[in-house]
C-alpha cells in the first residue's frame, strides 16, 4: 500500500505498528478508513482515491 500511495500521490507513509489486525489510515490526524469500523481490508484503489479526494 505504502508503493502505491508514493508512486500514484508522490506522499511518503510512516508505518506505525498495531495489534489486533487493526488498520487504519490517517492524514495530518483525520481517520480516512477504518478496517474495524469498515470490516475489511481496503483495496488499494480506495485509499488512492479519498487520499486524492482529500487533497483537491
Amino acid at each position: 500500500m505504502a508503493d502505491a500511495i508514493k508512486s500514484e500521490l508522490g506522499v511518503e507513509t510512516t508505518l506505525i505498528r498495531g495489534g489486533g489486525g487493526i488498520f487504519d489510515v490517517h492524514v495530518d490526524q483525520e481517520l480516512i478508513y477504518s478496517k474495524h469500523q469498515s470490516g475489511g481490508f481496503p483495496e488499494h484503489q480506495t485509499i488512492l482515491d479519498r487520499l486524492a479526494t482529500r487533497s483537491s
